[in-house]
């Protein structure tokens, strides 16, 4: 079976953008669940909107796939999992190592997407000797001493880090010098690697203070329509709008409750 060290994913080489590349993943979940169905065929507009990118965005971006669909039947399902999954190199197996077995890197170990993906759980790693020989996910920890040997042995190219902040940017120098060069990074720190190292880095936190800056623009968005009052018809042009002259924005309270500071849109 072929590893991730002997065959790499020709994206770049055929010039498909970066944007295209973080959307295919996306395009990828929703055709498998369209395949689950037995769905045999689905329109630019129905995958679309299961992938949340908008029907004009897909086509250009299967255009970089040479897909065009068929007028008036659509995308094949089945074809474009093969082709989507060739693309991102999850036709061939992928062996992968987790450095830092807590509450993460654990919750990680027993995932089970990863087989189904094209990925394979080659070794869990961690620097507490405690933790060594401790079975996870049916896996057996191997000391961080052993992780030169471990990339090694298995062919690895992809490394997961799940450690605390200070061990992170020594476990990303140990495993670039072993010969990773695509690095997912879940540590909150940022890290420094060689050019032709790849790192992807996922932070719970800032994903949620996101969440919370709509959560907060929302519930602005509602207070703002709560001292507008209920919405009303705009006065006929030249009209009083039931009051004398008609506040412009700006000038004062307008004739339907309007406040000349709102939040912005």
């Amino acid at each position: 079976m072929a590893t991730g060290r002997n065959h790499r994913p020709a994206t770049r080489s055929r010039g498909i953008p970066e944007a295209t590349v973080a959307r295919l993943p996306l395009y990828l979940r929703a055709l498998t669940a369209l395949s689950e169905r037995s769905v045999p065929t689905v329109s630019s507009e129905e995958l679309a909107g299961a992938a949340g990118v908008n029907s004009a965005k897909l086509r250009k971006d299967f255009s970089y796939l040479g897909s065009y669909g068929t007028r008036g039947v659509g995308y094949d399902v089945e074809y474009l999992v093969y082709q989507i999954s060739r693309e991102l190199g999850l036709t061939q197996d992928w062996p992968v190592v987790i450095v830092g077995i807590g509450n993460l890197g654990a919750a990680l170990a027993n995932y089970g997407g990863f087989a189904s993906r094209g990925f394979r759980v080659a070794a869990l790693i961690d620097a507490d000797p405690k933790m060594t020989g401790k079975q996870v996910a049916g896996i057996g920890v191997r000391h961080v001493d052993e992780l030169e040997s471990i990339v090694h042995t298995n062919g690895v190219s992809i490394g997961v880090i799940t450690t605390p902040a200070g061990a992170a940017q020594q476990v990303c120098d140990r495993l670039v010098g072993a010969g990773v060069t695509s690095i997912l990074n879940f540590s909150p720190t940022v890290l420094s690697v060689p050019e032709g190292v790849d790192v992807r880095k996922v932070d719970l936190s800032i994903e949620l203070q996101i969440l919370a800056f709509h959560e907060q623009r929302k519930a602005a968005d509602e207070l703002s329509r709560g001292l507008r009052g209920p919405e009303r018809p705009a006065p006929a042009a030249g009209g009083t709008g039931g009051g004398a002259g008609g506040a412009r924005r700006g000038e004062g309270p307008g004739p339907d409750g309007d406040i000349p500071a709102v939040m912005p849109a």
